[in-house]
């Protein structure tokens, strides 16, 4: 497996990496089986990147995510461990990017994931209803308190994202 830097971050993730919506599409043992045999296959070829999102399949994904990753038992050294936060839910907060929702939104994702804290968390979507300061702050108090340690964006552009920086 070839690696290449991320960023400037001095992380090296494998050029392929796994990410398992399409394989967490149902809740049910069919489903856990294959999400567990991708993943160890996955590792077993060399790749450390994986990669999920809370809107996956509404959570069930994370979970399946998690539960696979106990199953490998692999170092979390070894890992490096995506997620995105958007939207889950139907309630009024279940949705965007306000700091509350960026960090209840992340301990229900360690929680699913079964994990103390993620490589990157990512804003999946744009939020134009939050201001951006909002944003930033949340994401920033994630890697203060150790529950991330980077934070990305999928989708932004380059407009939002010359805001956010």
């Amino acid at each position: 497996m070839a690696y290449r830097y991320l960023g400037n971050t001095g992380i090296k993730i494998s050029v392929l990496s796994y990410g398992n919506w399409l394989t967490s599409d149902q809740n049910n043992d069919d489903s856990q089986n294959l999400v567990t045999e991708c993943l160890k296959k996955c590792y077993d070829m060399g790749v450390n990147y994986f990669d999920t999102a809370e809107m996956y399949a509404s959570g069930a994904a994370e979970s399946q995510f998690g539960i696979a990753l106990k199953a490998l038992n692999a170092p979390r050294k070894n890992l490096v461990i995506s997620t995105k936060l958007i939207r889950v839910g139907t309630g009024p907060n279940d949705i965007g990017l306000s700091r509350k929702r960026i960090i209840e939104g992340t301990r229900a994702s360690l929680k699913r994931l079964q994990l103390e804290y993620v490589d990157i968390i990512f804003a999946h979507r744009p939020d134009y209803s939050t201001p951006m300061e909002e944003i930033v702050r949340g994401f920033s108090w994630l890697i203060d308190n150790g529950l991330a340690l980077y934070w990305g964006t999928s989708e932004w552009t380059a407009v939002k994202f010359e805001e956010a920086c």
